[in-house]
């Protein structure tokens, strides 16, 4: 796949081992946001793509499943050796088709390669559990055993790691898999996949189709389909999961969010305002688990102001890909820019003021808002209530720790919030009382490593289980339990 021709990349689907063009009616524009140069072109599948991949990935279902796990972790291992050695490469095309800045994302791949690794483990982690003598003379064993067909649909804003949350547990776990990248950054998730069949990957265990809205509705209801991996929006997040659920399918579908960040009068100010930068504006401000909230507790809230405006003003932002000294990159295409700004513009409407404008003094080429902080913000404004994804800060001054928290508790919301305080009581008050899956204490981002999961809760997240740790090995995997009878009386029956 090249990464630096001037000619659009066509990408192709995967099937039963065979790369190919599709027969489509309709192909759409892969951006680098950076330039808003069109790099790729990516075709809109159809029902039927989607059918000829289920039935190739059942297909292969059965030698997979019946590999042993030892062989299915070696795979893993080749895996991971290939991802270290492309590690650059695979980078660079994520800064190139998603406009992370560099740093950002070789983060997007190690935290991927990292679930790689984890997976390397699955002879130890899909282990049953055994009870001899559970009744008289009878022996209880669980063991467990791969679902079926899997399909993933992951987001545009990590093209790596979301990715591999989803196919390398999976195949791991003795299932085939089909993966639906996201239309918008396609080109990180093909090579991927071209690793993977470099390292060894079987014909049919591991399916590529592209498009929107269609494929995903025939992945949710396609009868073939044992299991549906999801991260998206909240709206349709909760829409994959009531589909697929509907057809019989078992679900983990992540949402979107609106994550806080509390200030507490004595937070260290330089590392919270580090801490709160990165966690606001990092990745553009485009992740679920971005601060988007900031409070600042009583007298912390008025130096916090002043520092965060400093330090925006500070923050270069430009063209990722040329410039590598640029700290922040552009939003992912001209409608998320249009959304944000026009969230900007309804936040002042509604009574809020700017403390640093975003929509001024960025590159003129590309889909650029800068970092935007807005205060006297309100709870009930649509900017302290709707998920911006976005360099978007909202600040709040409620008065207590209290106050703040049931602030944070209204949210619909339940995927992340941090807080930044020198007090180990305030720490603990604030673990206990917010209700959100994930806490940070003077850490701006909670998102877990790969041998936690993401542990999003209310309309952050739809489904039992999460993704990465060990909820994904659950996730992937049914549990049989096998009873044995084995004594003198069960011989006599038999005539022994």
């Amino acid at each position: 796949m090249s990464t630096t021709s001037s000619k659009p990349d066509e990408l192709t689907v995967l099937i039963g081992g065979r790369w190919r063009a599709p027969a489509a009616e309709r192909r759409g524009s892969v951006f680098n946001p950076s330039t808003g140069e069109v790099i790729a072109r990516v075709p809109f599948c159809g029902a039927d793509i989607v059918d000829e991949a289920v039935r190739a990935a059942a297909d292969a279902l059965p030698a997979w499943a019946d590999t042993p796990p030892t062989r299915r972790a070696g795979l893993m291992f080749r895996y991971r050796s290939l991802l270290e050695t492309h590690f650059e490469e695979l980078a660079r095309l994520v800064t190139r088709e998603n406009g992370k800045t560099l740093e950002e994302a070789r983060g997007d791949v190690r935290r991927g390669l990292e679930v790689v690794e984890f997976a390397c483990g699955i002879a130890h982690l899909a282990k049953g559990e055994s009870l001899p003598q559970v009744a008289e003379h009878i022996d209880g064993l669980t063991m467990r055993e791969p679902v079926g067909v899997c399909a993933g649909i992951p987001p545009f804003n990590f093209p790596a790691m979301v990715p591999l949350w989803m196919f390398p547990i999976s195949l791991a776990c003795g299932n085939t898999f089909i993966l639906k990248p996201s239309e918008k950054v396609p080109l990180t998730a093909q090579r991927l996949v071209e690793l993977l069949v470099e390292a060894g990957l079987p014909n049919g265990v591991l399916n590529v189709v592209h498009g929107g809205k269609e494929v995903v509705e025939a992945l949710c209801t396609h009868p073939g389909i044992a299991a549906v991996s999801f991260v998206g929006s909240t709206p349709v997040a909760r829409r994959v999961y009531a589909l697929a659920a509907e057809h019989g399918k078992r679900v983990q579908a992540g949402g979107g969010a609106k994550n806080v960040l509390i200030v507490m009068p004595d937070a260290d100010p330089d590392s919270t305002v580090r801490a709160v930068m990165g966690a606001a504006f990092g990745c553009a401000g485009q992740r679920c688990m971005a601060g988007s909230i900031l409070m600042g507790v009583g007298d912390a809230a008025e130096p916090l102001r002043r520092r965060m405006v400093e330090a925006m003003d500070a923050l270069k932002v430009g063209d990722t890909a040329a410039d590598p000294s640029a700290e922040m990159g552009p939003v992912i295409d001209e409608p998320a820019r249009t959304r944000i700004t026009g969230l900007i513009d309804r936040g002042l409407a509604e009574g809020a003021k700017l403390a640093r404008d975003g929509r001024a003094g960025v590159p003129a080429r590309g889909f650029f808002v800068g970092p935007t902080l807005l205060d006297g913000v309100q709870p009930d404004m649509a900017i302290a209530r709707e998920e911006i994804f976005g360099p978007v800060l909202a600040l709040h001054r409620p008065r207590t720790i209290e106050e703040a928290v049931a602030l944070a508790n209204r949210s619909p919301f339940g995927n992340g919030a941090s807080i930044f305080t020198a007090s180990g009581q305030w720490a603990r008050q604030f673990a206990r009382d917010i209700r959100c899956g994930m806490v940070g204490v003077n850490v701006g981002i909670p998102a877990p490593m790969a041998l936690f999961p993401f542990t999003g809760w209310n309309q952050s997240f739809f489904g039992d289980l999460h993704l990465q740790g060990m909820e994904g090995v659950l996730f992937y995997t049914r549990q049989k339990v096998v009873l044995s009878r084995w004594d003198g009386n069960y011989r006599r029956t038999l005539g022994w």
